[in-house]
C-alpha cells in the first residue's frame, strides 16, 4: 500500500463521522488498515515479539478513559485530520504516543506566537553563558597580557610549521571568544529590552492602581463628611432632648432662675461694656461644647505619597490679589486662604473648589491657623476670630454648574469658579477676641491656649476655655530688662544690621506648647518665654534681620529671617545646630518629619531633605520654565506629610507632592 492508498484509507475512515473514528473500535480499525504495509511504523522500538506488536493499541487503551471527554475527542480528531502521520510516525514509544494523544495546542494558542528576532541559537546562548575558565579557574580578562605571554612562549624559529599552527590556533580561540562576547552583548541587550518592557507594563499597572486609590480616597472623604454630618445631627438631637426633659421636669424653677439672671445682668453694667461681651459665658454649656467640638478624621489620605516628589497635583486661582496667609488641616483636606482683597476663603483640596467665604473681619487677614475643624484668623482690624468649619453647609457630592468633579484632576486655575457658594459659612463663626490695639501679625493655638502677636509690640496669652486674655507680654520691656541685666549702654531695642525693603512685622512668628512660647521679632531675636512666670527664659542671638517664621519640636527650633538664612537651634543648649544661606529673604518656612520648605522670594519653593542632606527646588518655576512662562513669586508655603501648598503674589495656590 503506497502513500496514496494510505491517505485514501484515512479519508474513508474520517468520512465515517466523528463518533465512529473516535471510538476505541474506530481507532483500532484505523490501525489495522495501516498495519498491512506499515507495521514497522507502529512497531516497538527494540522488541519484535508478537506480544509487543500491538503496543500502539495497548498504549491507546491506556488513554481510553481520557478519550471519553468531548473536548479531548474533538482535539484528537482535529489533530488526526490535519496531520495523520504524527500518529503513525516511526519508532514512537508508548509514553510518547500517550503524550502526543493527550497534549494538544489549539490554533488559537498557536496563532499569536511572537517572532524571535534573535540571530543566535539556543545552543550558542548556552555556550556563551558558560564561563570560560583558565587553568587556575579564573577568567581571561587581560587580552594584552595573554597575547604577550603567547609571544614570549613562542619557539625560537618563527618560520616553523608548529609556530604557524599555534598562531592559527590562538587566532581561532580569539575569534571564538570574540563571537561569544558578541552573543553575550546581544543577550544583555535583549534582557535590557525585556526589562524596559516590564517597566513600561508596571508603570501602566501603577497608573491604574493610582486611579483606583484616588477613587477610594474620594469615597472615603465623602463617607467622612457623612459621618461628621450625622454626628452633628445626633448632637443637636441630644441637646433638644435634654432641653425638653429639663423643661418638663422643673419649668417654674427655671423661669425664676431666668428672672434672677436678668436682674443680675442689669446690676452688672460693666459686663455690657467689656470687650468680652461677645464671648459665650464660661458656664454656657451649648457654646462651651461648640467651642471644644473637635472632629478628627478617622483615616488619612496616602495618595500623594505614591507620586514622585515635585509632582504638581493642582493649581487653584484662589484670589485676585497677593495672598497674605494660607494653611490646611491634612492632605486633600480643607484649606483656608486670605489675600489683600480682604477675603478669607475655605477650599476643598480634594475637589479643588471653594466651599465658601468667611465674613467678619473688616480688613485683610494677616495670619491664620487650621487645626482639625477649628480655624483662628488674625487681621489688620486688630481682632482674632475663631471659626468652626464643621458647621459649614457643604455637600462634597454636589456638582457646581452641573459639572462633574474629577477629584485628583490636574486642573487649569483659570477654570476655577469666581464666586463661591453663598451662605455655606453662616454657622461657622464662634467668637471674637478683641484686645490688641494694632494689627495682629502672628498667632498660634494649641488646645485651649492661644497666643497672638501684634504691631502694638505685645504678645497676648488667651485662655479659650474662659474666653479671656489672661496675660500680656511686653516685648519692649523684656528687651529693656535683658539689656539692663547685661549692663549694656546701648538702647533697649537691638537694631538689626541688615536693611530690608519695606517695614517688617514687629512680631514675625509665634508657637506655643503648654507653657513654652517661642517668639521671633523684628530685632532678629528669638525669645523663649515661660508663660507661667511671664518671663523670657532664653534669648537666641544669631539672625541679623527680622525673624519672619519659626517652628520647633521636642529638640530643635527652626527659624527663618529676612537676613536670607534659615537657622536650626538646639533647644537643649541654645546653640546653633545648623544654618542654610539663600539668595533672597525668607518670608515663610515650615518643616515635617523629613523636609524643610521655605519661600525665598522666588517662583519656586526651596526644599531641604533632612534624610538625604540635599537641597532641591519645587514649584511652578521649574514646570513652567519649558513653556517660557514666569510664575509669580511664592510668598507663603505649608507642608504636612509630604503634601505641600504654596501661595503666590498673583493669588494662585499650587498643590504639590514634596
Amino acid at each position: 500500500m503506497d502513500d496514496t492508498d494510505l491517505h485514501n484509507a484515512y479519508h474513508d475512515e474520517a468520512s465515517m463521522g466523528e463518533d465512529s473514528i473516535l471510538s476505541p473500535r474506530g481507532i483500532e480499525h484505523f490501525t489495522r488498515k495501516v498495519t498491512a504495509t506499515a507495521s514497522h511504523l507502529v512497531g516497538p522500538l527494540t522488541d519484535q515479539s508478537p506480544s509487543a506488536a500491538n503496543h500502539y493499541s495497548s498504549a491507546m487503551a491506556e488513554v481510553h478513559k481520557h478519550m471519553k471527554r468531548p473536548n479531548l475527542q474533538r482535539s484528537m480528531f482535529s489533530m488526526a485530520k490535519t496531520t495523520p502521520t504524527d500518529l503513525v510516525r516511526s519508532k514512537f514509544s508508548t509514553s510518547e504516543i500517550q503524550n502526543r494523544a493527550l497534549s494538544y495546542l489549539s490554533d488559537d494558542m498557536l496563532q499569536n506566537i511572537p517572532e524571535i528576532d534573535n540571530s543566535y541559537s539556543l545552543f550558542q546562548g548556552f555556550q556563551a553563558s558558560f564561563p570560560e575558565l583558565s587553568d587556575d579557574g579564573k577568567k581571561h580578562r587581560r587580552r594584552v597580557s595573554r597575547g604577550r605571554k603567547m609571544i614570549d612562549d613562542a619557539p625560537s624559529t618563527p618560520n616553523s610549521p608548529q609556530h604557524l599552527h599555534k598562531l592559527k590556533k590562538e587566532r581561532a580561540s580569539f575569534m571564538h571568544e570574540l563571537e561569544m562576547l558578541g552573543i553575550r552583548k546581544n543577550m544583555a541587550s535583549s534582557e535590557i529590552r525585556e526589562i524596559d518592557n516590564k517597566i513600561a507594563n508596571l508603570a501602566g499597572m501603577r497608573r491604574i492602581i493610582l486611579d483606583r486609590l484616588a477613587g477610594l480616597e474620594q469615597e472615603e472623604a465623602l463617607l467622612e463628611h457623612d459621618i461628621v454630618d450625622m454626628e452633628g445631627r445626633i448632637e443637636d438631637a441630644q441637646l433638644l432632648v435634654d432641653e425638653a426633659e429639663s423643661i418638663a421636669a422643673d419649668t417654674p424653677t427655671r423661669d425664676d432662675d431666668e428672672d434672677d439672671l436678668v436682674l443680675d445682668q442689669d446690676n452688672d453694667e460693666f459686663m455690657s461694656k467689656s470687650i468680652y461681651e461677645k464671648l459665650p459665658s464660661a458656664s454656657s454649656t451649648p457654646s462651651k461644647s461648640k467651642r471644644h467640638k473637635v472632629i478628627r478624621r478617622k483615616s488619612m489620605p496616602i495618595l500623594h505619597e505614591h507620586f514622585e516628589p515635585g509632582t504638581a497635583i493642582r493649581e487653584i486661582k484662589a484670589h485676585e490679589d497677593n495672598i497674605t496667609a494660607i494653611d490646611f488641616d491634612h492632605p486633600f483636606g480643607t484649606m483656608v486662604s486670605s489675600a489683600m482683597d480682604d477675603s478669607v476663603k475655605v477650599w476643598d483640596l480634594n475637589a479643588g473648589r471653594c466651599i465658601g467665604v468667611l465674613e467678619g473681619h473688616t480688613a485683610s487677614v494677616r495670619t491664620l491657623q487650621v487645626e482639625d475643624n477649628i480655624l483662628a484668623t488674625g487681621g489688620v482690624d486688630a481682632t482674632i476670630r475663631l471659626w468652626d468649619l464643621s458647621k459649614a453647609h457643604y455637600d462634597p457630592q454636589g456638582n457646581q454648574d452641573g459639572e462633574e468633579e474629577d477629584g485628583m484632576a490636574f486642573e487649569n486655575p483659570d477654570d476655577q469658579p469666581v464666586e463661591p457658594p453663598a451662605g455655606t459659612m453662616s454657622d461657622c463663626p464662634m467668637f471674637t477676641l478683641e484686645a490688641h490695639v494694632d494689627e495682629v501679625t502672628a498667632l498660634h493655638f494649641r488646645g485651649d491656649v492661644l497666643v497672638s502677636g501684634s504691631a502694638d509690640k505685645t504678645i497676648r496669652h488667651w485662655d479659650l476655655e474662659k474666653g479671656r486674655c489672661i496675660q500680656t507680654l511686653d516685648v519692649m520691656w523684656a528687651a529693656a530688662q535683658a539689656s539692663a541685666s547685661m549692663g549694656s549702654a546701648e538702647g533697649a531695642w537691638r537694631q538689626t544690621g541688615r536693611s530690608v525693603s519695606g517695614p517688617a512685622d514687629f512680631v514675625g512668628a509665634l508657637q506655643v506648647f503648654d507653657s513654652a512660647l517661642a517668639c521671633g521679632t523684628a530685632d532678629g531675636m528669638v525669645r523663649l518665654w515661660d508663660l507661667r512666670s511671664g518671663q523670657v527664659h532664653r534669648s537666641l542671638v544669631g539672625h541679623t534681620g527680622p525673624v519672619t517664621c519659626l517652628q520647633f519640636d521636642d529638640m530643635h527650633l527652626v527659624t527663618g529671617s529676612l537676613d536670607r538664612s534659615i537657622r536650626i537651634w538646639d533647644l537643649r543648649t541654645g546653640s546653633i545646630f545648623d544654618a542654610y544661606a539663600y539668595d533672597n529673604p525668607i518670608t515663610s518656612m515650615m518643616f515635617d518629619s523629613r523636609r524643610i520648605v521655605s519661600a525665598a522670594q522666588e517662583d519656586v519653593v526651596k526644599v531641604y531633605d533632612k534624610l538625604e542632606s540635599r537641597q532641591w527646588d519645587c514649584g511652578a518655576g521649574i514646570t513652567q520654565a519649558e513653556e517660557n512662562k514666569t510664575p509669580a513669586i511664592v510668598e507663603h508655603v505649608r507642608i504636612k506629610e509630604g503634601y505641600m501648598i504654596e501661595g503666590r503674589q498673583d493669588g494662585i495656590v499650587g498643590v504639590w507632592t514634596c
